[in-house]
Formats: structure tokens, C-alpha cells, sequence
């Protein structure tokens, strides 16, 4: 589990289900994401989730908002397991409902997602991408030290010719290249979450 000043990011329960739905059923927070998203296809996210943390010790955690407890949206690491020329690559993402959009949650989140990745799970690089006019997660991609490398953008492989979302730009940072505030992400006990 990691701590930031407001969130928790935490493995994802089983029971959580329920307000992952909730939170990818919102057309503000699916039309980056070719959603719209099943029960059935947030299940499988849960899972593939858990076990991206059972394997790596990461994974684009449940995000919780420590003073109400909420479960509110998802950040964190993750393997790219698409082909686009660049891996092997572990991506950083968010995601957060729109009622908990504009506070600067995603960009906490994603710094303590990023101290963890350059720290404790020792990754060398870390990327992100999203489609060009996804102004608020470029900005959050640039608020975290990450640099838009034009001449990697690409074409999303699981997305059709022709998609509105098929395009994507490509962003990335080194260890060498940042420096994350050691109060962006500390570890603690699992059973300290106020969940």
C-alpha cells in the first residue's frame, strides 16, 4: 500500500466491484477509453490487476480518498502488454471519477505511483500515453517531469483503423532524469488503510 498526503493506492479487493463500475459507467472517465465497460470487463480488470501486483509487487492500484474512504478511481504501474515498438515498457496511468476530477488527486497520485516505481520496485524508465486532445492527463504527464517524445507517438494496436481513439502520443521519463519529493508516496501496512 502507498500513503500520499489524501490517497491511499491499494491492491484491489474483490469487493470493489461494485464502485469500479460506477466509476468506468461515467462517459466523462470512458470516452478516453473506447469504453463504455462491462460488470463482466471490470471484473477481468480487477483480476488482471491482482495479478499484475502478485507478479511485479505494482499494478494501477484502487485509489482511495482518505478522509471519506471512498474508492476513487485507479492509479498506478503497469507492464504495457500491447506491441507499439517500445518494450518492454511499464506504463503509468490514472483514472478517477469526475467528482474527484480538479483537485490535483491525479497528479498526487501519480508522484507517489512514480517514487514507488523509481524506488522500491526499481524501474530504470517509466512511460505514459493517451490520445493527443487529453489536455488534463498530458498535463498531468508534464506536472510529474514527463517529456512528449513526438517521434515515438503511435497508433494503438488494439484500437481499429480509423478510430477517433487510435492515435496516441507517447511520454516518458527516467529515473536519472527526476527527483520525487520523499512525502509523495511512503509505504505502509496494508492494515492501516482507512478503507
Amino acid at each position: 500500500m502507498i500513503e500520499a498526503d489524501r490517497l491511499i493506492l491499494r491492491p484491489w479487493l474483490d469487493s470493489d466491484l461494485d464502485a469500479l463500475t460506477a466509476i468506468n459507467d461515467d462517459p466523462a472517465v470512458y470516452q478516453w477509453l473506447a469504453g463504455p465497460f462491462t460488470r463482466e470487463m471490470n471484473a477481468a480488470s480487477i483480476k488482471r490487476q491482482q495479478g499484475f501486483q502478485a507478479e511485479h509487487g505494482y499494478c494501477c492500484w484502487a485509489l482511495v480518498e482518505k478522509v471519506s474512504g471512498l474508492l476513487i478511481g485507479a492509479s498506478g504501474l503497469m507492464p504495457v502488454t500491447f506491441d507499439a515498438g517500445f518494450l518492454p515498457a511499464v506504463e503509468i496511468g490514472w483514472r478517477l471519477s469526475p467528482t474527484f476530477q480538479g483537485k490535483g488527486y491525479a497528479t498526487e497520485a501519480a508522484k507517489a505511483a512514480l517514487a514507488h516505481g523509481f524506488g522500491p520496485a526499481g524501474l530504470d524508465e517509466i512511460v505514459a500515453f493517451t490520445v493527443p486532445h487529453n489536455r488534463a492527463s498530458r498535463a498531468v504527464m508534464e506536472r510529474i517531469g514527463m517529456r512528449h517524445e513526438p517521434a515515438m507517438d503511435f497508433d494503438h494496436p488494439r484500437l481499429a483503423e480509423g478510430h477517433a481513439l487510435r492515435r496516441h502520443v507517447f511520454y516518458r521519463v527516467r529515473a536519472a532524469q527526476t527527483v520525487i519529493p520523499a512525502e509523495a508516496g511512503t509505504q505502509r501496512e496494508a492494515r492501516s488503510a482507512p478503507i
